[in-house]
């Protein structure tokens, strides 16, 4: 999830950490002097990470700072501090580099009822930041099952768009996710598969509709925007006869910004048509933004080689586009300094 912060609410944001970095350097009470520095205009959002120990993580270039709220946790604070570290590294994997060269990550602690990784957020007003919030009780089979980080942490990677645009910044996460975890070896490809089949009809534009940029609902944001990303990555892979898929184009993309930066649209899908050598993005978009598009998926399945079977997903590898699924799982072995080796 991308959060868009209102002043009032960046002031409210900033008090809050204001408040836990205080609370965990000095057993005063005193937050005022903090306070009064997050309040700056100048100041960075979480800038109560400089007033609290912090943990670092670094993935090539980059350093993620990670700070804890106050609670403590059932896990060791370095069993979290390492599962932080495994999502950095999966999302370096894909980007070939992680998105910000340095990101903040603040780790809340809930004993309220729920899911054992309970939300996650990512910002990017004034530097790359996340908020991920984890049950006190969570386990290390609940971090090794999590898909909520590296959702996360791949927002970071794309530029902030206008609200209308909302859908692409939460269907590239949505869709990049499940791969980029596939790709380190995290996440099996039947599994990758079987989400997919049970996850992307809930993007298909139902009675009303007005094409992505105009209808905001659920399903149309997060669903329909993975959509998106699924059909132009099999388009791009079709017209680049398997040699550019949409993973390209979002390195580029990233190349040219991150979270950090606000940007409309088109620009963006301009730098991913241009690094693919195809009008995909653009022409996509043109397609999908301010009406409903159909899209039979019972047809992509099949042309994909993706069976639904009574025991779960199988696979069909003399399909069309077989060679298309199978490149978008295939594991990547090696993150360097420069290269990402498969």
């Amino acid at each position: 999830m991308v959060k868009f912060i209102a002043d009032r609410d960046r002031r409210l944001l900033l008090r809050v950490c204001a408040v836990l970095g205080a609370s965990t350097l000095s057993t005063s009470g005193r937050t005022t002097s903090v306070e009064q520095d997050l309040l700056d205009p100048a100041g960075m959002p979480y800038s109560a990470f400089d007033h609290m120990p912090f943990e670092s993580v670094q993935i090539g270039d980059a350093l993620i700072r990670v700070v804890f709220g106050p609670g403590a946790f059932d896990l060791p604070s370095q069993r979290i501090v390492d599962f932080v570290r495994q999502s950095a590294h999966t999302v370096a994997l894909y980007f070939g580099r992680f998105p910000a060269p340095a990101a903040r990550l603040l780790v809340l602690n809930t004993t309220s009822p729920g899911r054992p990784i309970r939300s996650g957020t990512a910002f990017g007003y004034r530097g790359a930041a996340i908020k991920l919030t984890l049950a006190a009780s969570v386990t290390a089979t609940d971090l090794d099952r999590d898909w909520i980080l590296v959702h996360e942490m791949s927002h970071l990677a794309l530029p902030t768009l206008p609200r209308r645009h909302h859908w692409f910044e939460e269907g590239m996460a949505s869709y990049v996710e499940p791969l980029a975890r596939a790709q380190a070896g995290l996440l099996s490809k039947e599994r990758v598969w079987a989400d997919m089949v049970k996850g992307i009809p809930q993007g298909l534009p139902q009675t009303g509709d007005q094409g992505l940029d105009r209808t905001h609902t659920w399903g149309r944001t997060y669903w329909g925007g993975a959509l998106f990303c699924l059909l132009a990555d099999i388009e791009i892979r079709q017209v680049t006869d398997g040699h550019r898929g949409l993973q390209h184009a979002l390195k580029a993309i990233l190349g040219h910004g991150n979270i950090e930066l606000e940007s409309p649209i088109e620009p963006l899908l301009e730098i991913g048509d241009h690094a693919t050598g195809t009008q995909v993005l653009a022409s996509l978009y043109g397609r999908m933004k301010d009406r409903p598009y159909p899209v039979d998926l019972a047809k992509l399945w099949d042309r994909l080689g993706v069976r639904i079977a009574s025991g779960g997903i199988e696979f069909d590898d003399t399909a069309p586009l077989a060679a298309f699924r199978v490149a978008m799982t295939r594991r990547l072995r090696v993150l360097t300094r420069n290269r990402v080796t498969s």
